[in-house]
């Protein structure tokens, strides 16, 4: 797993996610950081909250920057590392992780591809079946023995939401949904923004354009689009980035988007 004493993440460094930012700070950050404002009020926050949406659009992002606002360790796994093959290490895994945030607290808990051990369970005889139910079994149970958490937020990211099982979205659990789409255009321009701010460019790169061309660009493709038209100018040993390097490297991180998605669509038919 990944520990974060202090993330350097911060809201300043997330582009187009204000709407997101705000939910996460009165979900998680309040919570942490003024426990007194809900015992005022008489409600209990909420247990966890599930972040949704396509890959590369910032949920890591969000859960780092509300560490580092808390002053939180951040403790990432990605749900596909409780699956073992081992009859029960998945299980011990997950308590692992809970009694370390205990250990740790104020903790963020951040569970990367949820659905991999949280699908809808079905009438499956096979062990690993098995063996990923006992492991959500367990996640359900470490939620439920969580007294209204105070010092510890937790936090699930998944780009699949319409798999995961219902015992884990009732209230009480995963009970707070966070969509977080791709950015339109005026997402795209403050994300260009952030990551071309210390880029030596051309006075001819203009970051408008740049972001009427990236359109169904997530936020890490528009960084990986940064970092390739840096290379293009590196490549050709000069110090500024031009309005061709910029267009190549859309060209370049469209033409791997599309075989990326190309290989899971033909994957998807081979395995169904």
């Amino acid at each position: 797993m990944e520990i974060e004493t202090k993330p350097d993440i911060t809201y300043d460094k997330i582009g187009g996610l204000e709407e997101q930012i705000v939910e996460v700070k009165e979900t998680v950050e309040l919570p942490l950081t003024e426990p007194e404002l809900f015992e005022k009020v008489g409600i209990e926050p909420p247990k966890g909250i599930l972040l949704y949406g396509p890959p590369g659009t910032g949920k890591t992002l969000l859960a780092k920057a509300v560490a580092n606002e808390t002053n939180a360790t951040f403790i990432k796994i990605v749900a596909s590392e409780f699956v073992k093959k081992y009859i029960g290490e998945g299980a011990r895994l997950v308590r692992e992780v809970f009694e370390l945030a205990k250990e740790k607290a104020p903790a963020i808990i951040f569970i990367d591809e949820l659905d991999a051990v949280a699908a809808k369970r079905l009438k499956s005889s096979t062990s690993g079946d098995r063996e990923v139910q006992r492991t959500l079994m367990q996640l359900l149970a470490e939620l439920d023995g969580f007294e209204s958490r105070g010092d510890i937020g937790i936090i699930g990211a998944t780009n699949r939401p319409d798999i995961l099982d219902p015992a884990l979205l009732r209230p009480g659990r995963f009970d707070r949904f966070i969509e977080v789409p791709l950015p339109n255009i005026d997402g795209r321009k403050e994300i260009l923004k952030i990551h071309t701010k210390n880029m030596s460019l051309d006075e001819e790169a203009d970051i408008d354009i740049l972001a009427d061309l990236t359109d169904e660009l997530s936020g890490a493709d528009l960084k990986a689009v940064c970092t390739e038209a840096g290379m293009f100018a590196i490549r050709d040993k000069r110090d500024k980035i031009t309005v061709a390097d910029f267009m190549d490297a859309i060209d370049k991180v469209m033409s791997k988007t599309k075989e990326d998605e190309l290989f899971k669509t033909e994957a998807g038919v081979m395995f169904g």
